[in-house]
């Protein structure tokens, strides 16, 4: 049976609509915010180091930064290492994106007896695709039932009891616990010895814009002597980054601050759409600056909803562009 291929590896086609232009009075190309909006709708590709947990790790950014609000995409415990993006200010609004968007590991696996490595691979690929998980004890979260999908267990090294291994899988997957069952199965026990997160969506270990956090200290204070925009970008990258992997949908706009304000998306709104749009999945809604106004679940999959003349195609989940960022085009129920 083919794997499930994780969403890093999904290609998606922007299928247009209709045609519009967008006034350049209004909004702004999200890598051309003036830099407080940058700031404020910016996310860092943050290398957690061992020591500390996330949450002391945010809000260690967020005192370096003189921020009111932070948010992390994904928890660590405090020994992993790895990739943790830092959503800044009104950017914490995109953070469940990074929810369904994938997560990547590469584990040290100890083995609590000898086992060959034909046995540890197979039992690998048994751990591939929708397996049950109960959180462990030590676990923020309710501990019941619940399944996550593996996209693949690739084996890289046997050294004596040491498994090497890289992980692909959903958000929410407890590798501890994937350790525990694999040991389990192969009649020896095991736990995780050593992990590291390389990917938590689209952030990764080996593009440029992975920052420590002595890099967040002193870029920004660079920033606060020199006030060079240019400087925000050797450290932060715009939100919409964070929604690279989740479908999305173009609007005019017309339809902005109509979306800002809570309307639904009706089908006159929309411009393009991305190929593999599914029913009830979640979507992103841009504007034609590439700025993203909204997250939503969309009601149609993307045929469907780029032949619809009338009517809603999206419902709204979370709003993240202000109110008056697009002027008021739409009518109240009220005028006449």
């Amino acid at each position: 049976m083919p794997r499930t291929a994780p969403p890093w590896e999904t290609t998606r086609e922007m299928l247009i609509k209709a045609e519009d232009t967008t006034d350049p009075k209004h909004g702004h190309n999200p890598s051309e915010r003036p830099a407080e909006e940058y700031i404020r709708y910016g996310v860092i590709n943050l290398d957690k180091p061992a020591g500390p947990t996330s949450h002391e790790v945010a809000a260690w950014t967020k005192k370096i930064m003189h921020l009111t609000r932070i948010g992390h995409g994904g928890t660590l415990d405090p020994k992993v290492t790895g990739v943790l993006p830092v959503t800044l200010e009104d950017s914490t609004k995109v953070v469940q994106a990074l929810l369904h968007s994938g997560k990547e590991y590469v584990c040290v696996m100890k083995l609590h007896g000898d086992v060959k490595e034909e046995p540890v691979k197979g039992v690998l690929r048994e751990f591939e695709d929708l397996i049950y998980q109960r959180p462990p004890l030590r676990s923020s979260v309710k501990r019941q039932i619940r399944t996550r999908r593996i996209y693949y267990n690739e084996f890289i090294e046997l050294d004596g009891r040491n498994v090497l291994f890289k992980v692909g899988c959903e958000g929410g997957t407890y590798i501890r616990k994937l350790c525990y069952d694999i040991g389990e199965i192969l009649g020896v026990g095991a736990h995780m010895q050593e992990l590291r997160r390389t990917r938590a969506g689209p952030f990764t270990e080996n593009t440029g814009d992975r920052v420590r956090l002595h890099d967040v200290a002193y870029w920004f204070s660079e920033w606060q002597e020199q006030k060079d925009p240019k400087i925000l970008h050797k450290f932060i990258q715009p939100m919409e980054t964070a929604l690279a992997l989740v479908p999305k949908i173009v609007v005019r706009d017309s339809a902005v601050d109509a979306l800002c304000h809570g309307a639904n998306l009706t089908a006159p709104g929309i411009l393009s759409a991305e190929t593999g749009i599914q029913k009830d999945s979640m979507i992103a809604i841009l504007t034609l600056k590439g700025e993203a106004v909204a997250l939503a679940k969309a009601l149609l999959p993307t045929e469907e909803l780029l032949d619809l003349k009338h009517g809603t195609v999206a419902t709204l989940q979370r709003v993240v562009m202000p109110r008056g960022t697009y002027p008021k085009v739409w009518k109240t129920g009220n005028a006449k």
